[in-house]
């Protein structure tokens, strides 16, 4: 799912979302790095129930029984090789919806690698990174170091765009480590199975 550009506050009130705007901007940022092709999901478009099978994923594998409409999402993050996880901030943690689609997907981030972009008040969403990046350790994803958080994201952002130059550069070292990562684990998951 590609995600169509949303420009200036104007638009984001209309559409009464923030997300969009941060993930497009992320994933041109990726797109003029060009080292893998990007697909942007928004969980607003995929129905995720909240409760879970009694059967964990970790034991079930292939045969989790997942709804039929989470079947598209589910085949993207098996084939896809690294991640980065947009999430907004609220009341320091992440979202529901995110929690929600980890939990469904417990074995397809697997020894893979996964950076954030977040997104709040004044930590800009830095406690919402600080839980995700617990819950993907339990998930055995190796997660990237060097973030971008965008405190204030509400006054601050404009015509679509970070304040301020140097976030494009700090972008460019987020997805020069993500794209390290994943040629390295690529290797390693091609060389031999990973061991959970």
């Amino acid at each position: 799912m590609a995600a169509k550009p949303l420009h200036g506050l104007r638009r984001r009130l209309v559409g009464g979302r923030f997300g969009p705007v941060v993930a497009s901007w992320v994933a041109e940022q990726g797109r003029a790095h060009g080292w893998c092709d990007v697909e942007v999901v928004d969980l607003a478009d995929v129905e995720i129930p909240l409760s879970l099978p009694a059967v964990s994923p970790k034991v079930a594998g292939d045969s989790y029984p997942r709804p039929e409409a989470m079947a598209p999402l589910t085949s993207r993050l098996a084939h896809a090789d690294a991640f980065i996880l947009v999430t907004p901030e609220y009341n320091h943690s992440y979202p529901a919806s995110l929690k929600a689609a980890i939990d469904w997907h417990f074995t397809q981030r697997t020894a893979k690698p996964v950076a954030f972009v977040s997104y709040g008040g004044a930590a800009g969403g830095r406690h919402a990174v600080l839980h995700l990046e617990n819950v993907l350790t339990e998930l055995h994803a190796v997660t990237i170091r060097d973030g971008l958080a965008f405190p204030n994201y509400s006054t601050a952002w404009q015509d679509g765009q970070p304040p301020g130059p140097e976030a494009p550069g700090h972008a460019k070292t987020l997805l020069d480590q993500l794209a390290w990562w994943a040629a390295a684990l690529s290797t390693a998951r091609d060389a031999s199975p990973y061991p959970v």
